[in-house]
Parts: C-alpha cells; sequence; structure tokens
C-alpha cells in the first residue's frame, strides 16, 4: 500500500544537502557512501602457564663435585736486576791540623805542701824534683827565712813545660822564685835579670842562677848565695 509520501519527489540538490556526508551525488543521483567497517579489537592470548618440573627423588640427583683446594701458585722467577755500578766515592778533604802548642799538664807534680803559697820551679833533668845536695842546700836557705818544705811547692820544670797561666790556676802562689827559667821560659809576658825582685799581677817573682851553681864550693858561688840571701830577706821580711 503506498502512501502519500511516496508521491513525494525530492530533488537531488536537497538529496546532497541533507546526506552530504553519506552520499555521493552522480549525475543519475545520489549514492550511497560505503563507510569502512570499525576496525575490531585483536583478541590478546592469555600467556601459557609455566610448566613445573617435578622434583628428582634423592636418589637421582647427581653428586656435587667437592670443592677443590685452591692450587697453590708457582713462585715466579725474581727478575735478576744487573748490579748497579759502584760511584767514585771522592777522597775526604782533610782538615789542616792545628799546629801543635807547648804541652800542658792537667796538673803539675809538685813537692811539698804549698801550705804558703810560695812556689819554687827549678830545672833538674832526668830527676822528679832536685838532687840530694840541691835538696839540701834549698832546705837550709828555707830555715833561714823561718819556712819549711811544707810551706812551698818545688816544680820541676824539666819534666813538664811551665805555663805561667795554668801553674797559677793550680798553686795560686803569692810569690815564684825561679832558679835557672828565664821568665819568658814560662810564658811570662814580661822579663827581669837576676836577684831583682819583680812584682806582676799580685805576685811577687825572683829569679836566680841554678842551684847547681849555688851549691858548688867556690868563690862564685859565694858570691850568688851572698846575694840571694839579701833578696830571700827582703821578700820574706825576715
Amino acid at each position: 500500500m503506498q502512501s502519500e509520501l511516496d508521491h513525494i519527489q525530492l530533488s537531488p540538490l536537497l538529496v546532497g544537502e541533507w546526506y552530504k556526508d553519506g552520499l555521493l551525488v552522480s549525475p543519475d543521483g545520489p549514492l550511497a557512501i560505503q563507510r569502512p567497517a570499525p576496525p575490531q579489537p585483536a583478541l590478546v592470548q592469555p600467556p601459557a602457564p609455566p610448566k613445573t618440573v617435578p622434583p628428582q627423588p634423592a636418589a637421582e640427583r647427581a653428586p656435587e663435585p667437592a670443592p677443590q683446594p685452591p692450587k697453590a701458585s708457582q713462585p715466579q722467577p725474581a727478575a735478576v736486576q744487573p748490579a748497579p755500578e759502584p760511584k767514585p766515592v771522592p777522597a775526604p778533604q782533610r782538615t789542616p791540623e792545628p799546629a801543635p802548642g807547648p804541652e800542658t799538664p792537667d796538673a803539675y807534680k809538685f813537692l811539698g805542701k804549698n801550705g804558703k803559697k810560695i812556689t819554687i820551679l827549678v830545672q833538674s833533668p832526668g830527676i822528679p824534683f832536685l838532687p840530694d845536695n840541691a835538696l839540701t842546700f834549698l832546705t837550709k836557705i828555707l830555715e833561714a827565712c823561718r819556712l819549711t818544705l811544707g810551706d812551698v811547692a818545688i816544680v820541676n820544670a824539666a819534666t813538664a813545660p811551665v805555663n805561667i797561666t795554668a801553674l797559677r790556676r793550680q798553686l795560686q802562689p803569692s810569690a815564684i822564685l825561679l832558679f835557672g827559667l828565664e821568665p819568658t821560659a814560662i810564658r811570662l809576658p814580661i822579663n827581669f835579670p837576676e836577684f831583682k825582685i819583680q812584682p806582676y799581677d799580685n805576685c811577687s817573682y825572683l829569679s836566680a842562677p841554678p842551684l847547681t851553681h849555688l851549691v858548688a864550693q867556690t868563690e862564685e858561688s859565694k858570691l850568688l848565695k851572698s846575694k840571694l840571701w839579701v833578696c830571700l830577706k827582703t821578700l820574706f821580711s825576715v
């Protein structure tokens, strides 16, 4: 049965305006556009479950290898280094030695006790102090001056060179008698003749001939002994 709408004719232009997105207009009339079908979602295959390996019986397990001890490392031969060539050692330079000075003993040996700080210097080679005749003569002279061997210190300069500085430091004399010695022989900075009392640096000096000249039984020795006696009386206030 046809309705009244079946007789309505639509112009191609009107149809194209209505269905411009779904129709193609050709000279013969509008054509339907075949739209592509929407893409179907791809089927996602679920992951296969992991295969379980049944545990092997204890008897079927392969025995684990026993741990092997570590092998000792073989010592490597040490590389032989060539010996270094010896370097030439320079010859040591010798320091010039100072010229030897006069020997001075640490302490002078003396005869007596030095009770009154009187030093008597003699020159007697080959013996410790004095020959017997010279010692006897000297003892009598000291007795005439009211002195003894205990009051003096007799030093033989022939046994060791005498330095006046060291001698005074050791014996601290107030008077020094020189028999057969020049003042310069004991390093005194002054010189004076025999039989003259010479004061110097808080000390009194008296120079006389050797005792061997005084003990001789001659007229000359008598004259020398008289000169010595005069000086000793003045020096010791006799």
